[in-house]
């Protein structure tokens, strides 16, 4: 069965370093394992190729200690 990926495009606040950068990546890949995640430090935002709705990874980011919200999506 094929699965619909959307391109989701989030404003993450809080992120730092690259362990933050680790952080928000391994938080939306245990909602989707098969997502790909590109962390934009300087820019505060996080392009993401995921199955999972936009809502349910801002929560969990939020959850994970960062301001997280849908840009896109």
């Amino acid at each position: 069965m094929d699965v619909t990926r959307a391109d989701l495009v989030m404003r993450v606040e809080g992120m730092t370093c690259g362990g933050c950068a680790a952080a928000v990546t391994r938080t939306v890949q245990r909602i989707d394992p098969g997502a790909a995640v590109d962390v934009d430090l300087a820019g505060g935002r996080v392009a993401i190729q995921t199955s999972a709705q936009s809502l349910t990874i801002a929560e969990a980011l939020t959850k994970a200690g960062y301001t997280a919200t849908a840009m896109t999506g």
